[in-house]
């Protein structure tokens, strides 16, 4: 299993979030229909980092990292593009 699994019983917050986008260059957001693109490799924004978010402050599920990209919430098209390449 890899070392990046985290249990769903554990809540990620804000620290978690940031921690998450400085190893990744992309940050892909959604929220049901809606999808952000942030670029973050100089380090992520607040706008980036409150999108990554749902409104208790945890990280918004599921939350994928593919290479460079990171995926949070889900969008269909989103995953397929990124994960099917």
């Amino acid at each position: 299993m890899p070392d990046d699994v985290v249990p769903a019983s554990r809540k990620l917050g804000r620290d978690d979030a940031i921690a998450l986008a400085a190893k990744v260059s992309t940050v892909i957001a959604a929220k049901g229909k809606k999808v952000d693109t942030f670029e973050v490799a100089g380090g992520a924004s607040d706008e980036a980092i409150s999108a990554m978010l749902g409104p208790t402050g945890n990280l918004r599920s599921p939350t994928i990292r593919a290479g460079k990209t990171l995926l949070v919430g889900f969008n269909e098209e989103q995953f397929a593009a990124a994960l099917l390449g």
